[in-house]
């Protein structure tokens, strides 16, 4: 029974939340052509869900993922090389100091126009924007993590003669993973909340412009089920980088202990 109860208490907020808008729309707002009732949205959502055009759920869900993956693969890839640059080089570090802090405010959003001018319309637009807003987390938390390395560990590095590159593979990454997962976590958020926000303003395409579509066609229905859609599919994405955060997690542990054990 409280087992039971432990699995349904997230779900009480929501469903509080859900006959509140319901009732609303039903009794406050019924001739508003703005908002309509969950269950209509559900509907939409499933009519969605089997529409094989362009339109449909699938192909417009997957472009916008395929996209936020794609523009998060490269910003994360080189905000992880150059935070471990500046992490393990105090000197680089005070040489890029005033670039950085003069580059990182500018939003990401503030990008569109110049992506569209050297890109136009499509994937490579949105994923340049997407990988300058990702950029910037994955290298100041890679950063911060390679400055939390136990400094023991890389005195210890160093009288064996290990080069940079050993010293990055054997003690430095290591000894980060779980902050770099962080850093992941936080940049997945911003992936797909900077491709949708894109889409919105200007790019013709994905689950963004789908809703826009949606709004200008006045079908509130629609347009609450993209809207709703989007937060379970971002929902999903965080669960999944959670679990992986926590198995290698786990497993670091283990690790850990055969090493202790070993020794």
């Amino acid at each position: 029974m409280f087992d039971m109860l432990k699995y349904l208490r997230p779900w009480v907020f929501p469903l509080v939340l859900f006959v509140a808008f319901d009732t609303y729309v039903r009794h406050v707002a019924i001739y508003s052509d703005a908002l309509a009732t969950p269950a209509q949205a559900v509907l939409a959502w499933w009519d969605l869900l089997w529409l094989i055009s362009d339109e449909g759920l699938m192909r417009v869900t997957l472009f916008t993922l395929l996209t936020a993956a794609m523009g998060l693969s490269i910003g994360a890839s080189l905000g992880l090389l150059c935070g471990l640059v500046l992490g393990l080089s105090p000197r680089i570090a005070r040489m890029s100091f005033l670039s950085i802090e003069v580059l990182r405010p500018i939003p990401s959003v503030a990008l569109i126009p110049l992506s569209m001018m050297i890109f136009g319309f499509g994937m490579r637009m949105e994923m340049s924007v997407v990988a300058f807003a990702t950029f910037w987390p994955i290298l100041i938390l890679t950063q911060a993590a390679v400055h939390q390395v136990e400094p023991r560990l890389l005195e210890v590095s160093k009288a064996l003669g290990l080069n940079a590159w050993q010293r990055m593979k054997w003690i430095v990454l290591p000894a980060m993973v779980s902050r770099l997962f962080v850093a992941l976590r936080l940049a997945v958020a911003v992936a797909l909340v900077v491709a949708v926000t894109v889409e919105i303003a200007a790019n013709p395409n994905g689950m963004g412009y789908a809703m826009m579509i949606a709004q200008q066609s006045l079908d509130p229905a629609r347009m609450i089920a993209w809207l709703l859609w989007i937060g379970v599919v971002g929902y999903a994405i965080n669960a999944g980088a959670l679990r992986l955060q926590k198995k290698i997690n786990q497993r670091m542990g283990v690790n850990e202990m055969q090493a202790g054990s070993t020794l």
